[in-house]
């Protein structure tokens, strides 16, 4: 049985910062990702391709169209991406409306602290992703603190810090 390649797409967000020291603000830094896959120890075929390197609350709609067009114009049909929490719904939002993705798995992840964090959710939130993307059907999904989401039903409550249902 030959095994779909899984199209992971980094934008940046919380999941790519570091801190430096102190004085200075987060930054979002070359994508962790591929290190986290390594070090979990993926099987599964899968190709990386970082894409942004913003914090999701400076997305313009022109990164959210390069985001779609390159999940479009993929050849997999299985699509994780890395993405800053506070607009991920506006992104999946977005998705679900562009032609050549709607035959497409596409499960949205990211992180409330940075994957370079001890204390990090983001190697959780990343597996969750992967297996996600494995198991459900088309459309675009999302999987943040142990749970998976419709993309297009769901919300992120600041306050409590997660993403519930609505």
């Amino acid at each position: 049985m030959t095994q779909a390649p899984i199209l992971v797409v980094t934008t940046g967000g919380t999941i790519d910062k570091q801190y430096f020291d102190a004085l200075s603000e987060y930054q979002i830094v070359e994508s962790v990702i591929g290190k986290l896959l390594a070090t979990a120890r993926v099987a599964h075929p899968f190709r990386i391709v970082e894409l942004l390197r913003k914090d999701s609350l400076d997305f313009t709609d022109e990164d959210r169209a390069l985001i779609a067009a390159t999940i479009a114009g993929a050849p997999e049909s299985h699509v994780v991406i890395t993405h800053g929490t506070d607009t991920m719904t506006e992104t999946a939002a977005v998705l679900a409306t562009v032609p050549g993705i709607e035959g497409k798995s596409v499960v949205m992840c990211g992180a409330m602290q940075p994957a370079r964090f001890a204390e990090t959710d983001a190697p959780f939130n990343l597996g969750m992703a992967f297996g996600c993307v494995q198991a459900a059907g088309p459309g675009i999904w999302i999987t943040m603190s142990g749970t998976v989401f419709d993309a297009l039903k769901v919300r992120k409550d600041r306050d409590a810090g997660k993403f519930v249902a609505r």
